[in-house]
């Protein structure tokens, strides 16, 4: 079966840019939800102790769609926790900072970028930071969609833009929380190490594997490595 991984912080370690409210709703009823639903309809599917990430892509390769939504759902919970951190840590350097100018030539062009995509985007989803064989770039996502069925990117961060991610501390002022979480909360530490495991240093993010599948006494989610 697949755990719900914990959160990496304590659940008032990001105010006030995101509430204990918001987090114990969001992880303990929404992340939780999507984790059991998964467990019981990848059994129905046949794909039991197979790694999330496998039981994503062969949802959306077979057609099925809800396996697929609360797979990925499950899988994008877990890596969004990943991609926030306590107010008060460094912003990018060293090559993270190097691919942000290429691509967008620096940090506010960025910052531009990622809060006008997720504002814009209409209805729920995600917005992404990746790198590819075109450098860095920012997309939006819908619903349940992720990298992991998208060929050729690799995530560095994610801001959830579904409503429960933000409306208890910004009602429907999406763009305001966007500005708030990208200035103050992003982990840019954990998109450094997902930027090195992308050129091939480490494995970057993976779920939690299958507690069944995992080794003895193994069972919290493993870090994301540089």
């Amino acid at each position: 079966m697949y755990a719900l991984p914990d959160l990496p912080y304590g659940y008032d370690s990001l105010g006030p840019f995101m509430s204990a409210d918001t987090l114990r709703t969001h992880h303990d009823k929404h992340h939780k939800t999507y984790v059991a639903k998964t467990n019981d309809l990848a059994a129905k599917a046949g794909l039991a102790g197979r790694s999330l990430e496998d039981v994503v892509r062969e949802a959306h390769r077979s057609g099925d769609k809800k396996l697929f939504n609360n797979a990925a759902q499950a899988w994008n919970h877990a890596f969004f926790w990943e991609c926030m951190r306590p107010p008060g840590g460094d912003g990018p350097s060293g090559d993270l900072l190097r691919a942000v100018g290429e691509g967008f030539d620096d940090l506010e062009a960025l910052r531009e970028a990622f809060v006008e995509e997720g504002a814009n985007h209409f209805a729920s989803g995600w917005v992404w930071i990746v790198t590819g064989s075109e450098g860095l770039k920012v997309i939006s996502t819908h619903d349940a969609e992720d990298t992991l069925v998208r060929e050729g990117l690799f995530p560095l961060l994610v801001c959830d833009l579904w409503e429960h991610a933000y409306y208890l501390d910004y009602k429907n002022d999406r763009k305001a929380f966007l500005e708030r979480w990208f200035d103050n909360i992003a982990n840019w530490e954990f998109a450094a190490a997902q930027l090195a495991a992308s050129d091939g240093a480490g494995d970057g993010f993976r779920y939690p594997p299958p507690e069944a599948d995992a080794p003895a006494g193994k069972g919290e989610a493993p870090r994301p490595t540089a």
